[in-house]
């Protein structure tokens, strides 16, 4: 079964808007997982731009599914996540000024130094995935560095798939298969959507989670702007009414 989680991201960037407690992001990842959703997933950035080092430290009392927190290894990330213990750590290569993830790990020219921070979290009983290309010798070095899963950069499937180029999920599915082949699960994101998410999970052979943000908050603006619009006349209309 391939899980989903939902990245509340965006919900702190609207909150961060305009200050305040609206939306309430502790409220909102409860309410997820009461609608389904099998995982919280947060991306706490050094700028604090959107979830906030206090945010990652208040989820687990609201988190009752798995936690799974991204980012890149630097000091204060390994030790947020090292008194946080969630279920799931996710290292991800962004610089620190980067808008979002653009790029899986060199887990080649990076593995003496992933080796360290697996080590490190493991420790602590976290599992840990490497978030990577569908480059095989890429996944390989992944699993040398003791990683349990890997994360598929998925942005060049969501492209090509809006191209009507479904050829390139050979290579996605190409790297679950190697993957679970040496012992890796296998973990998927970005730009995974409602139109393109069908076909992956249904042509992936091994998928435990995927992990989706952004897509999620656009389409749920989308989908339910026509039914608070009506709300909104409703009470409007009533109260002329009135």
């Amino acid at each position: 079964m391939t899980k989903l989680s939902v990245n509340i991201n965006k919900i702190a960037t609207l909150r961060n808007a305009r200050g305040g407690n609206k939306p309430d992001l502790l409220l909102m990842a409860k309410d997820i997982q009461s609608f389904g959703a099998q995982g919280i997933t947060i991306h706490p950035r050094p700028d604090q731009r959107h979830i906030t080092y206090n945010d990652a430290l208040n989820l687990p009392e609201f988190v009752n599914t798995e936690f799974n927190i991204e980012g890149n290894p630097i000091g204060k990330f390994i030790d947020l996540i090292c008194q946080i213990k969630p279920d799931q750590v996710t290292l991800v290569p962004d610089s620190i000024d980067a808008i979002t993830s653009n790029a899986g790990w060199d887990t080649i020219k990076n593995k003496s130094f992933l080796k360290e921070v697996v080590c490190e979290f493991k420790n602590h009983g976290i599992r840990t995935s490497i978030f990577v290309d569908t480059d095989l010798n890429f996944i390989e070095a992944a699993k040398e560095t003791g990683a349990d899963r890997i994360e598929l950069y998925t942005e060049s499937y969501a492209v090509n798939f809006e191209k009507g180029n479904k050829k390139e999920i050979n290579k996605y599915v190409d790297a679950s298969n190697f993957a679970n082949n040496i012992g890796l699960g296998v973990n998927a994101g970005h730009d995974l959507n409602l139109e393109n998410i069908n076909f992956f999970v249904k042509e992936i052979p091994f998928l435990d989670e995927v992990s989706i943000g952004h897509a999620i908050i656009c389409e749920s603006l989308y989908l339910g702007l026509e039914n608070v619009i009506n709300m909104y006349l409703q009470k409007i209309n009533n109260a002329i009414k009135q």
